[in-house]
């Protein structure tokens, strides 16, 4: 569905990749792990167009695009909802940007999400009268709403407590498993991305690139117990703890 090849971007002298390539396949859950400042967010940047590369290719569906504006979804860290607007107002803003801001499809749609994710009856609330569990929840309605097929999260669930995080990463795997969504996902959190991922790419600091992959066969999500997932998650600890000592 995605493919970028040999992706190259710098910032004043500063490569942050050169000859970087991904794949992205149909349905997937793909996460990308990495020291911090490697040029995860970057990437995502330059990929939806906030900054152009320097060269390299981005490919959707087959066809060579100059980024991925309009065509994915994109739910960062912050829930960036409008606090001068009601949740369900917030979550509607995409039908809003389509010019269907009255849609009765458009409302019923964001009616049966709030719904599906929790948020019965507080559809009114504004942001600041609710938990920043609920805002990312409210977060995800809106990604939802945008209809693309491939979602991009940017540490969307880094802000939350542990007892949060881990309720709203079964919502997660609902954009792929009932939402049919292809996901492109930046983590920092190692277990995270073992429980939630279909496939795992380790990154090298910059200039980045994949150093490793692994393809996890097994229902999600995982559970952190798991002797296979365990293992893993040494070796990768090991991995990024030795780009870090050599960084330093």
């Amino acid at each position: 569905m995605l493919s970028v090849s040999g992706l190259t971007k710098r910032f004043e002298g500063l490569t942050v990749m050169e000859g970087f390539d991904l794949t992205v396949p149909k349905g997937g859950f793909t996460t990308l792990i990495g020291p911090s400042g490697c040029g995860k967010s970057t990437l995502f940047d330059v990929l939806t167009g906030v900054f152009p590369g320097d060269g390299g290719k981005i490919s959707w569906l087959g066809k060579d695009v100059p980024d991925l504006m309009g065509r994915a979804a994109y739910m960062q860290q912050k829930d960036l909802l409008l606090p001068w607007l009601s949740l369900i107002d917030n979550a509607m803003l995409p039908a809003e940007i389509a010019g269907a801001p009255t849609s009765r499809g458009s409302q019923g749609k964001a009616s049966a999400l709030f719904s599906r994710l929790g948020l019965h009856d507080f559809e009114n609330y504004m942001p600041r009268k609710v938990s920043g569990g609920m805002r990312q929840r409210c977060a995800l309605v809106r990604t939802l709403m945008f209809e693309h097929e491939l979602v991009l999260l940017d540490e969307p669930l880094s802000s939350l407590d542990a007892i949060t995080r881990r309720g709203l990463q079964s919502l997660l795997l609902l954009l792929q498993s009932e939402f049919n969504k292809t996901i492109l996902m930046i983590t920092h959190d190692i277990e995270e991305a073992l429980l939630m991922s279909d496939e795992l790419l380790v990154l090298t600091p910059m200039p980045m690139r994949v150093q490793e992959r692994f393809v996890l066969e097994m229902p999600k999500p995982g559970r952190s117990s798991n002797p296979e997932l365990l293992k893993i998650k040494e070796h990768v600890l090991e991995e990024l703890e030795g780009d870090l000592n050599e960084a330093i």
